[in-house]
């Protein structure tokens, strides 16, 4: 059997004991960047897995992926071996949650006349825009503007935005076609 500290084998042997064998919650005190360290070692070792969540049966997150769903963590059968449990009902349960590939990205309408239309308008020209150039277009402050083009356009959007520098410009962002 494995070495496991006390807080993953607390972790696994409350999973064992949920329906649908979830890990999420965890115990109580464990949060933040201790929890991410400890459930990321044990993804790694197979003890954990993230499957997408049933909002509808309203199962605890474990993250929220930013596309409006949200992920939670089951045990595996090697993390139900781990801690001494036949793990007859992890096999059924894990391949009948397994997270589902996202389907193609649904396109999104553009609301012409808005400061998000403007600076795509301004990212799909041929020489690119700089921050400069998009703070004089919208009246935003830099920090603004950057935080559209990283939040907005590349993580919401899922467009492709790429940088370069230039050296009168500065960073010149430009959306790839």
């Amino acid at each position: 059997m494995p070495k496991l500290t006390d807080t993953q084998t607390i972790i696994l042997s409350r999973a064992a004991a949920r329906p649908g064998n979830l890990a999420t919650p965890l115990p109580k005190g464990l949060h933040g960047a201790a929890a991410k360290v400890v459930v990321t070692r044990m993804i790694e070792r197979g003890w954990l897995e993230e499957v997408d969540a049933d909002m509808r049966k309203g199962e605890p997150l474990w993250r929220e992926t930013g596309d409006g769903h949200g992920t939670t963590l089951i045990a595996t059968e090697a993390g139900l071996e781990a801690i001494g449990i036949e793990p007859v009902v992890a096999k059924a349960t894990s391949a009948s949650r397994k997270a589902k590939p996202n389907p193609a990205p649904k396109p999104v309408a553009i609301r012409p006349g808005t400061k998000q239309a403007q600076i795509i308008a301004l990212l799909q020209r041929a020489e690119g825009a700089s921050i400069g150039e998009i703070v004089e277009a919208t009246g935003w402050q830099a920090h603004s503007a950057r935080g559209m083009i990283s939040g907005a356009l590349k993580k919401k959007l899922g467009l492709a935005i790429t940088s370069r520098k230039e050296a009168n410009r500065g960073t010149v962002y430009s959306l790839d076609a």
